[in-house]
């Protein structure tokens, strides 16, 4: 037979009760993680660490991303369409001044021509340069000669921004002998205007 046991330890200064020894609380979880372990995967602010580990709960809540709306200010596209049409309304008005404003305005008419004649059995050349404002239209006159010719109703288109219209007059002469001679250019329209020039024709035989 054994011999008489010795008292506990824990009980020998306490003799009305029975004390059993306290487990530590790591016995129950495990030792706590190392504190410089490097997590496996990082999502968002959920840090997964080890094997076994449960998934991240979802959100209670859809979660959308935030687009920023772009403000529109009142009477910004009124104004931009106020610009448009008055720009549009400008070029129309341009057109129509060009087409349909003031028409040729003439200023001032010189006929000239050489002053010693043509030659024998030759054309002498007149020339009258009718000075404008440069607006378009249309110059409606005549040539008279001092034989007693009229020319008929003649017109010249004048373009615009051109200031000046250049008619001509071709006086043929044949036979021997002196003629002195006239040729006067009459403006009928846009406004009444004439202007002449003198010269001699002369063949000897």
């Amino acid at each position: 037979m054994s011999g008489p046991r010795a008292p506990h330890p824990a009980a020998a200064g306490d003799d009305d009760g029975y004390s059993a020894t306290v487990l530590g609380s790591h016995w129950f979880t495990g030792p706590p993680p190392p504190e410089d372990a490097a997590p496996d995967r990082v999502e968002g602010s959920v840090l997964r660490f080890g094997p076994g580990v449960t998934a991240a709960m979802p959100a209670p809540f859809p979660v959308a991303p935030v687009v920023a709306r772009r403000v529109r200010r009142p009477g910004g596209g009124w104004r931009r369409y106020t610009l448009a049409a008055l720009v549009l309304a400008l070029v129309l008005a341009w057109l129509g001044w060009q087409r349909f404003g003031p028409s040729v305005l003439v200023r001032d008419v010189a006929v000239t021509t050489d002053p010693g004649g043509p030659g024998c059995d030759a054309a002498a050349d007149v020339v009258a340069v009718v000075h404008t404002n440069g607006r378009p239209g249309t110059l409606t006159y005549r040539w008279v000669r001092s034989d007693g010719t009229r020319s008929d109703e003649l017109t010249e288109r004048v373009p615009s921004g051109r200031g000046e219209a250049t008619l001509h007059l071709l006086w043929t002469f044949r036979g021997t002998g002196s003629y002195p001679a006239r040729a006067e250019l009459q403006l009928i329209s846009p406004a009444v205007r004439s202007a002449a020039a003198e010269f001699t024709y002369s063949c000897r035989p």
